[in-house]
């Protein structure tokens, strides 16, 4: 997992409530257990005007050019503002597995659905709780302002806009602390990868005929 310190990003705005895992990778990209190349079926559905399939090439999709995602100034987008309840439905690990691959480090939205939220912090991703009226200024300001850029600092928990104004956001030391070293459950169960074999060494003398 990259981490996660610090980011200048471009800001695309999905101003849309309720958007479900099934809207952000849907059901027939699930047979894979890659983790990699969702990205180009990131919001398939909106995305484009056809039915897209596993290992499909994106290149000449035909593009539904009045989503966000196809318009020209959101290009290379790193924070995703969103609306409330993002990430409900089904508990899909694909979600922030497409979100990330597409390119997004941050969603930030009024709330998330508890497992899609608890999925991202394991996949790289930052999700934002921000209250409504913040939200709401900062599809505002997004909408006014092309090339509209966010800084979001891990480290003193702060988003900035261009103008220097800020807001602090919540997360708790543990999630922190594995999204600034990079760490997911696999990675931190292998810092204690000495610990584990001494016990499997030692178990395995105590008690052999269990490893015959």
């Amino acid at each position: 997992m990259k981490p996660f310190t610090y980011l200048d990003g471009l800001v695309c705005p999905l101003d849309r409530a309720n958007v479900d895992t099934d809207a952000i990778i849907p059901k027939q990209f699930l047979k894979s257990i890659k983790r990699s190349g969702f990205g180009p079926f990131l919001f398939d559905e909106w995305r484009y005007k056809d039915v897209g399939q596993p290992d499909m090439d994106c290149t000449h999709r035909p593009l539904k050019t009045d989503f966000v995602l196809n318009q020209k100034r959101y290009q290379g987008a790193q924070v995703l503002l969103a609306r409330d309840n993002f990430g409900c439905g089904s508990s899909r690990e694909h979600a922030p597995w497409a979100i990330e691959d597409y390119g997004f480090r941050v969603i930030i939205a009024p709330s998330f659905a508890d497992i899609f939220f608890s999925n991202c912090f394991k996949n790289g991703v930052l999700p934002i709780v921000a209250s409504a009226e913040i939200v709401d200024q900062l599809f505002r300001e997004c909408a006014a302002q092309p090339g509209y850029r966010l800084r979001v600092d891990l480290e003193t928990q702060t988003v900035r806009n261009p103008a220097g104004e800020w807001f602090q956001f919540d997360i708790t030391p543990h999630r922190k602390h594995c999204l600034l070293n990079g760490l997911d459950e696999i990675g931190l169960t292998l810092r204690h990868a000495d610990e584990i074999k001494a016990f499997e060494k030692k178990h395995q003398a105590a008690q052999p005929w269990l490893f015959v």
